[in-house]
């Protein structure tokens, strides 16, 4: 397990962590995501210690707050080695107070999240997703109370634009105040879009990337092929809506790639997909989630070992898309390429 720092910040994170969405299962949503209880919570936990492991990743809203718990519970005794982080935003009720990220909702979800995790302090906390009606600079403001305070030691995002980031990070260096040093966003290789806008901001300021999702909401496990029906185990029979959207000829044009990498390599569907990504530029960690042992095991088998630049290539042709606009002239024309030159190559990690 490599460890790495979480962008150009002191905090550092095992490559692979684990996201305990699948912990609590209440609701049918997250239900269908898992429901993980403290006994089986704990057994996983152990799992990822002993691979090395140090991040665990959670949010309010995951089952009601009850995936907190769990994980709480679950790291009982073990605080001071590992690295928790959870998120805050999204709806956890009909109330005006119960999303947003406002003074009142940001104190509230934060303390409320300490109680659930049973512990003193929050390692990276991250806003779940963008506030529209909060000023910039109160959310900037509290975040800095709160970690002057101690409650929280990093600050962080979740599924921002790269103007909504970078006018966060604007304000913070105004207000003197602390920057958020992670980006928690979704990427894989059938979702590839972090890479034109997200991933330059993130080495231009600094901000590492957490990988949410990343085999592309549970298609790239290895279960999905051409004309077979989806597993009736498989939890995209309730989420597959709710999750990021693929057509079906470049999804399957990105798993025959992955069939020809594995058997190449030796190595599950799921643990090529984990592999390149985890060697993407700006990458600091990439969540992985299991509802049991065998799941845990194989996306762990992603550590230790790399991709040719052959397999790599192959993966990168099979998953390319067209740059979006204002980014395609800069790939199409000499006259724009000249102006911008790329600043990094994406399939490098963070140094």
């Amino acid at each position: 397990m490599e460890y790495r720092r979480v962008g150009s910040s002191g905090l550092q994170v095992s490559e692979f962590g684990f996201g305990a969405a699948t912990f609590g299962g209440r609701g049918e949503f997250f239900k269908a995501w898992g429901d993980t209880d403290v006994d089986a919570a704990r057994r996983l936990v152990d799992q990822c210690l002993d691979a090395g492991v140090t991040l665990f990743d959670t949010a309010d809203v995951y089952s009601d707050g009850a995936s907190e718990e769990v994980l709480g519970a679950a790291l009982r005794g073990r605080r001071d080695s590992v690295v928790i982080s959870t998120k805050a935003a999204l709806p956890t009720g009909d109330g005006p107070a119960d999303f947003g990220t406002s003074r009142h909702r940001l104190i509230h979800a934060v303390e409320s999240a300490l109680r659930r995790l049973n512990t003193d302090y929050i390692d990276l906390f991250q806003l779940h997703a963008f506030d529209a009606a909060t000023p910039f600079d109160e959310v900037v403001d509290t975040l800095d109370d709160l970690v002057r305070s101690g409650k929280i030691r990093y600050t962080g995002v979740s599924n921002f634009s790269g103007w909504q980031l970078m006018k966060m990070l604007a304000v913070a260096d105004r207000r003197s105040s602390v920057r958020p040093v992670a980006h928690q966003v979704y990427y894989s290789l059938i979702g590839r879009d972090y890479e034109w806008e997200l991933m330059p901001l993130g080495v231009n300021e600094g901000v590492g990337a957490i990988v949410w999702s990343p085999l592309g909401w549970g298609r790239l496990t290895g279960r999905l092929r051409r004309d077979t029906p989806l597993p009736t185990t498989s939890r995209l029979h309730t989420t597959a809506s709710a999750g990021p959207p693929v057509d079906d000829e470049r999804l399957f044009r990105v798993v025959d790639a992955l069939d020809q990498v594995a058997c190449d390599t030796g190595k599950t569907v799921a643990q090529v997909a984990l592999n390149w990504l985890s060697r993407r530029h700006t990458v600091s960690s990439v969540i992985i989630g299991a509802r049991n042992e065998a799941q845990l095991r194989d996306n762990l088998g992603a550590v230790g070992w790399s991709l040719s630049s052959e397999q790599i290539a192959l993966l990168d042709a099979a998953s390319a898309v067209d740059a979006p606009y204002p980014h395609f002239p800069y790939h199409r024309q000499e006259g724009f390429a000249r102006l911008n030159p790329p600043l990094y190559d994406s399939s490098r990690p963070v140094a």
